[in-house]
């Protein structure tokens, strides 16, 4: 394919017989007076000898529904592929619209990504795909035989807790053995885990030797496994090594879920595919003390934030509140902003974490407490 777009010839409407060579792969701007020949140029000549090769593509019988397209008066156009275009007046001022949703190109790539694409874990770069428990059978029995192999289901990751009531339950179901933070035990013993620190936790559902005839054992373990565990199953063999095989869309050894894919997900028009922080529109209103406290010389009121949409009137609720921030924190409400503590102006324009304040609400003498979440930074960001 050639690097340019060559028009040769281009007589279109208003044009005199033009030549010009547009790269592609490249954004492109034509520009020119009222009447110069732009539009003769990019659309009855460029786009519309492009739609027609489309369609001479086509055959017979589905040319005969779309009609037929007069060729562009021009001598000849090389390197041209099928084209899109926009509509020259549409104006928009929808964000969410984009060249790839009017022109519905958007769509395709959503369906290519979701039935052609493959995921592959964001952390380790390994493609994550899911298997049925027959996959998960077939490829243990790929293993040589006379192979020994540990069936695993891991009930808990790295999560906390005694696990009591879990082990209690095991052992009435008939398990004898499990690890636990990579350590051999037997539920016959009086396990005792601090309930502060991180476990892992794997059931022993099988100890199987791979020879003829043990596909139905196999299957009934692995199926179990699956089954305590939520999807997912262990295979450690003799050597140490652990193969790790999961029903959902995982990557185990990241830790890391995702939902089956869909066309939803790549779609920023929906909150399914949307980016949480700027809700699929590309942009999102950031708060900058900057920006706001443009004068650290003078008190607080008086500093700029005063512009801040909800604190332009000192005596108002957002003040009153600011001012109770002040008092419980031993500050000085008259103080230049560059004498306040750093740590106190985080709270200011940040909230309050965890800590609590007592906050009078109505005025009227009763008061309760009250967790600051950052007016200043809610008022600017709406």
């Amino acid at each position: 394919m050639p690097n340019h777009i060559h028009v040769k010839g281009a007589r279109q409407h208003n044009l005199k017989d033009i030549d010009v060579k547009i790269p592609r792969d490249r954004l492109v701007i034509i520009t020119g007076v009222s009447g110069s020949g732009k539009s003769s140029l990019a659309m009855d000549t460029i786009y519309a000898e492009g739609q027609r090769r489309y369609l001479e593509s086509l055959s017979t019988y589905a040319r005969q529904f779309l009609g037929e397209m007069n060729k562009p008066d021009v001598d000849f156009i090389e390197g041209l592929s099928p084209a899109i275009a926009i509509e020259q007046k549409t104006v928009s001022n929808n964000p969410r619209s984009t060249v790839g949703t009017v022109t519905e190109i958007h769509d395709y790539l959503r369906l290519l990504f979701a039935h052609v694409g493959r995921p592959h874990c964001p952390s380790c770069g390994k493609k994550v795909e899911p298997q049925t428990s027959q996959e998960i059978i077939s490829q243990i029995l790929e293993l040589p035989e006379k192979t020994k192999i540990v069936v695993l289901s891991p009930i808990a990751r790295q999560k906390k807790g005694t696990f009591k009531k879990t082990f209690e339950k095991l052992r009435k179901d008939g398990f004898l053995r499990m690890r636990i933070n990579g350590e051999r035990h037997s539920l016959e013993e009086n396990i005792v885990l601090d309930k502060n620190i991180k476990h892992d936790i794997a059931v022993v559902v099988d100890r199987i030797s791979l020879k003829e005839g043990i596909k139905k054992r196999l299957a009934d373990a692995v199926e179990n496994a699956l089954r305590l565990s939520g999807g997912i199953v262990f295979i450690e063999k003799r050597d140490g090594d652990i193969m790790q095989f999961s029903e959902k869309f995982a990557c185990i050894p990241c830790g890391i879920s995702f939902q089956e894919i869909t066309p939803r997900m790549f779609s920023f028009n929906n909150p399914v595919g949307a980016c949480p922080k700027c809700k699929g529109l590309g942009y999102y209103q950031a708060f900058s003390p900057d920006l706001i406290i443009t004068d650290v010389t003078k008190p607080l009121y008086g500093s700029g934030m005063e512009n801040v949409p909800g604190f332009g009137n000192v005596k108002s609720y957002s003040w009153r509140m600011i001012k109770v921030l002040f008092e419980h924190f031993k500050q000085d409400f008259d103080a230049p902003v560059k004498d306040l503590d750093e740590g106190f102006l985080d709270i200011l324009l940040l909230g309050s974490g965890d800590v609590k304040f007592e906050f009078d609400f109505s005025m009227g003498g009763s008061s309760s407490d009250y967790q600051y979440e950052g007016k200043m930074r809610r008022a600017w960001e709406g």
